[in-house]
């Protein structure tokens, strides 16, 4: 007979030694009345006394030297895996319900492993993409650099038509790798918290237009506008870093730029929320679709592989974007719609003056 899960050992050490002596007891009075003997009741109660004791004493020794020791190490092993806590603090005895404890400890155990099996598994399949993306990155201006030097080495040098401007090509190659390795040293120092902010009070209003002014010419090409908001006649002051804010403004408003529309628009406001500062960069552009939001963030993430690297940059802008607001212990978020547009917002935290 086997422990019911659904009951202690305890108890299932009661009902084995009372069906012995119970057995016993039937086998005594059957054979007694067969032999017309008579029945020694006091002997037998005495026997079925000393039966009970022997049988429970021997299941006891049986379950604690040959299973429930072994039992208990396993649950100890688990236990301390799952709780880091000392056996002590959670010892077991036969009067509990070990079997059913260990197996749902097991159960609990199992799960947390497939939980952490499904997550490196997207670890990998993110590190997997990770490796594709920077290779691919860093491999297309490679092969460009390759491809030029290779012509000038075969002649193109002597020739005045072509040696400056393919040199000129290479530069630009060369200036893109620099710039993909930099920023993922940013992105980098940000995560290990090696890299430190510079917290100061300052106008984000004019260092809006600062930028504006910086990318306006870059706009015009586009037919573009960049539009500040006007409806504060005060300045707006915040605590972050001034340096890093702008690299986030000029992140945010370059984007706008490089998949707006023709004639289209780019605009800056900012709205007040008690404590905080919220500054929205919002385009008319072509929008992005829902499924590819989430993704906007990642590293090389783009919604248009072609078209985003004709117009260039190492594809960690709006990562980068993510990991400075972050930094600042705030949020930022996107909401877009095909055809409509797309807006970024950020928060601050608000300073009362420049000090």
């Amino acid at each position: 007979m086997n422990p019911d899960r659904n009951i202690s050992p305890s108890t299932w050490m009661l009902i084995n030694s009372s069906a012995i002596i119970i057995v016993l007891s039937c086998l005594y009075i059957v054979s007694a009345l067969a032999m017309e003997e008579n029945i020694l009741w006091i002997p037998l109660l005495i026997t079925d006394a000393g039966v009970f004791l022997l049988s429970y004493f021997i299941y006891r020794y049986i379950l604690e030297k040959f299973i429930y020791d072994k039992i208990k190490l396993i649950y100890k092993s688990i236990h301390k895996l799952k709780s880091k806590k000392s056996f002590k603090e959670m010892e077991l005895t036969l009067d509990k319900d070990i079997i059913s404890k260990v197996n749902e400890e097991v159960s609990e155990w199992a799960q947390d492993r497939r939980q952490e099996i499904e997550e490196l598994k997207k670890l990998e399949a993110y590190r997997r993409e990770f490796l594709g993306n920077v290779s691919h990155e860093l491999k297309t201006p490679l092969f460009n650099i390759q491809g030029y030097i290779l012509t000038l080495l075969d002649g193109g040098l002597d020739d005045p038509t072509i040696n400056k401007e393919y040199l000129q090509r290479s530069g630009k190659n060369i200036e893109r790798m620099i710039s993909i390795v930099e920023d993922l040293e940013v992105i980098s120092r940000f995560e290990t918290g090696e890299l430190k902010l510079d917290i100061l009070n300052f106008d984000i209003v004019a260092l809006s237009n600062d930028v504006r002014e910086l990318l306006e010419v870059k706009a015009k090409r586009k037919h573009i506008q960049l539009n500040i908001s006007r409806e504060f006649d005060k300045p707006l002051y915040v605590k972050a870093d001034k340096e890093r804010i702008r690299q986030v403004l000029i992140n945010l408003l370059d984007n706008s730029i490089k998949y707006g529309r023709e004639n289209g628009s780019t605009k800056v406001d900012f709205f007040d929320m008690d404590e905080n500062l919220l500054i929205e960069v919002s385009d008319n552009g072509l929008g992005v679709d829902a499924k590819d939001i989430p993704r906007l963030f990642e590293r090389f993430f783009r919604v248009d592989k072609s078209r985003s690297r004709e117009q260039g940059g190492s594809g960690l802008g709006l990562s980068i974007v993510k990991h400075i607001i972050e930094a600042h212990q705030q949020t930022i978020n996107v909401r877009s719609s095909i055809g409509v547009g797309t807006t970024f917002a950020f928060t601050l935290q608000k300073a009362d003056s420049v000090h």
